[in-house]
């Protein structure tokens, strides 16, 4: 599929490639070298603990590429499972993942860990899956810190999981701010955002200090930026106005295989 090239202006060379949902026609073994051979300069990946950290870390040395962020254990995706830091019955097992989470990403080199919410069960208050999501992102706050290590927040709309704990942004940021941990920042996803009715620039501009991380991908389908709707050059505008620093998060799910969608990051 061919798309037009983007302007990225200061954020060309600052891609990172979302190995979860790229190069997935490939071994996740060969992901990361495949993304540093197409010019992304960073990686993520939600869920690498299948495999020994220490293999794990040879595919980032032979990749010459570093893993920008992952996630805590999400629990059984088969089974609808996505994350449990909100869930009041899942506290001890939630808990009794951190510090082996932290061991493993400690040895790639990782320094942005994100524990997902959970989806809301059915009965359960929100006041009390609130309660419990602030205290859990606390605990694990407090032991990444330790390390030297962020934990981050990312809102999640019904578009992509319904009855997410943590649906918008200013929720997060909420949650955020009523945590009160400095290592603790927002996961800001452009394409979550538009979907929300939200005007990214403008919560980028309002929420500058506590964005820790940036991912992008259009709307509708969540393809390849330039295959829907958004407008990419407002979003990095105001990145740049803001001083933002980081890595720009590529979580697409390609038209057709990976390669053939990446024109939108080739010089123009």
């Amino acid at each position: 599929m061919s798309v037009e090239p983007l302007d990225l202006g200061a954020f060309a060379g600052r891609l990172s490639g979302h190995c979860g949902f790229l190069f997935t026609e490939l071994p996740l073994s060969e992901r990361f070298a495949a993304a540093a051979r197409a010019g992304f300069t960073a990686v993520e990946h939600p869920n690498l603990f299948a495999t020994p950290a220490r293999e794990v870390a040879g595919w980032l040395e032979r990749a010459g590429i570093p893993l920008v962020q992952t996630g805590f254990p999400a629990g059984d995706a088969s089974r609808g499972e996505k994350g449990f830091a909100a869930l009041p019955d899942r506290v001890a097992q939630y808990r009794g993942t951190i510090e082996p989470t932290l061991d493993f990403v400690e040895q790639l080199g990782c320094r942005m860990v994100h524990p997902m919410a959970g989806v809301r069960p059915p009965g359960v208050p929100r006041e009390r899956l609130w309660d419990t999501y602030l205290e859990n992102l606390a605990f694990a706050a407090d032991a990444a810190a330790k390390r030297g290590m962020t934990v981050i927040v990312e809102p999640i709309g019904p578009g992509s999981i319904a009855d997410y704990a943590i649906d918008d942004p200013e929720m997060a940021v909420e949650a955020i701010r009523a945590v009160g941990r400095d290592n603790v920042k927002l996961l800001f996803d452009a394409y979550h955002c538009v979907c929300l009715g939200h005007d990214p620039a403008a919560l980028i501009r309002a929420h500058a200090p506590l964005i820790a991380h940036v991912q992008i991908a259009d709307d509708p389908g969540r393809h390849e930026p330039g295959t829907g709707t958004i407008a990419f050059a407002p979003i990095f505008r105001a990145l740049e106005e803001v001083g933002y620093a980081g890595r720009i998060g590529c979580e697409y799910h390609p038209a057709a295989a990976t390669e053939a969608g990446l024109g939108w990051m080739r010089a123009g």
